[in-house]
């Protein structure tokens, strides 16, 4: 019996050996340098991706808040209001860690959970990219990007061939730049995990090809927003954080520093994820939304570029039905009884905004429900595609966020 335990003992140990050299083998030859550090950063670490505190793990860039602080008015009935057991278990069972919901400009209601807290800094991950696409509307009011219609090529001189010369600052916004860029939250082998874990962004968005027309096809891709990152520190002069502090994070009022994760010592901002602040300070940037690029007085975020933002353009999707679900770099969710526009990040980060009820909500954890897609059996079901028309793309989360911040917002008198 131990004969056969120290045999099955050694065979597995020459296994793991063998998948240990494989792996390294695997990792060396194709250059994928950047796997070792996710694999250190996840699987290592007992996880199966990304984490919301993934600050200390890279370089980064700091902004700093400004000097006159922005606080919300706490009402009267502020976390007095009921949520009812149904509902905790759902935004708990998620792991949620931070819930926070405005009417106006007044704290209705704010919750952690676990360590997090109001002055704990988390990863953004996409909600970035609508913080980018903001400094894009600024940079255009203030004359440094000629027009949205501008070739990225104007910009970024390698993209002037390929194809890739017909992709214009407004492809990126909308998503729809026709580039060969793999989306994928949970691929090793990804341009998401090597945009995340890797050193060199300029080189990874260099090697995109255009594999369709652009204009055309939503079709969610990080990549865009790198390259609009890219555009903005070559028409500005500065790096995004840089920017990003001067027309953001110094009028606002923010509470704390922020930080944006770098590819690498004095890199490039990770342009698509990673801004780290505290929950009400991604509500100051939810406030500016709400109240359509207006902050104290002054407009921040151009009127006509907000207006451009939250209008779906006029492109197909992969479900055959035309695109209702995304403006420039923000989510459009027309099916309820107003319009919601938010900002989403991978593990269920939200900022949600839905200004004919002047309500906002934030919400961040560390998991998210799938998006509302096509079952396979009614892909040719034209009346069932038709009355979902506006659910598609968007995360089932969304809508009981929704049905929360208003559930709390009605509990709450005037």
């Amino acid at each position: 019996m131990k004969g056969a335990i120290k045999k099955i003992l050694k065979v597995l140990m020459f296994f793991v050996i063998g998948l240990i050299i494989t792996v390294n083998a695997f990792i060396l030859l194709s250059g994928r340098l950047y796997l070792y550090k996710g694999m250190a950063n996840t699987y290592l670490a007992g996880r199966t991706g990304p984490s919301i505190y993934d600050l200390k793990v890279f370089h980064n860039a700091r902004l700093k808040a400004g000097d006159e602080k922005h606080e919300f008015p706490v009402h009267k009935q502020y976390n007095t209001q009921d949520i009812s057991i149904d509902y905790r278990k759902y935004i708990e069972d998620l792991d949620t860690r931070a819930l926070l919901v405005i009417k106006g400009d007044t704290l209705l209601y704010e919750e952690y959970w676990q360590e997090h807290n109001m002055h704990s800094l988390s990863n953004s991950f996409s909600i970035a990219k609508t913080v980018v696409a903001i400094l894009i509307g600024i940079a255009v009011e203030e004359g440094e990007i000629g027009s949205l219609d501008d070739s990225a090529s104007k910009y970024i001189p390698a993209y002037k061939n390929g194809g890739r010369e017909e992709i214009t600052v407004r492809h990126l916004l909308q998503m729809a730049s026709g580039l060969s860029w793999q989306e994928s939250g949970g691929n090793p082998l990804s341009d998401n995990a090597e945009s995340y874990y890797g050193s060199d962004l300029p080189g990874l968005i260099g090697r995109q090809k255009r594999v369709t027309d652009p204009g055309t096809t939503f079709n969610y891709q990080s990549g865009n927003s790198q390259l609009l990152g890219f555009i903005l520190e070559k028409a500005t002069g500065k790096s995004v954080s840089k920017y990003a502090e001067e027309k953001l994070w110094s009028k606002l009022g923010m509470q704390s520093d922020a930080y944006w994760s770098l590819d690498k010592k004095n890199g490039k901002e990770k342009a698509f994820c990673c801004l780290y602040a505290t929950a009400r300070d991604f509500a100051r940037i939810g406030k500016l939304l709400l109240d359509k690029g207006m902050f104290n007085g002054e407009q921040i975020i151009p009127r006509w570029y907000y207006d451009e933002m939250v209008q779906p353009g006029p492109l197909g999707t992969e479900e055959g039905v035309e695109n209702t679900r995304y403006g420039l770099h923000i989510w459009t969710y027309l099916g309820g009884e107003t319009p919601a526009y938010y900002c989403r990040g991978i593990r269920g980060q939200y900022i949600i905004t839905i200004p004919e009820e002047n309500l906002l909500i934030v919400r961040l954890g560390r998991k998210r429900k799938p998006d509302f897609d096509l079952p396979k059996d009614r892909k040719n079901d034209r009346v069932y595609i038709e009355e979902n028309k506006h659910k598609f793309g968007h995360c089932l989360g969304v809508f009981e966020y929704i049905a929360l911040g208003k559930m709390i917002a009605s509990q709450t008198e005037d």
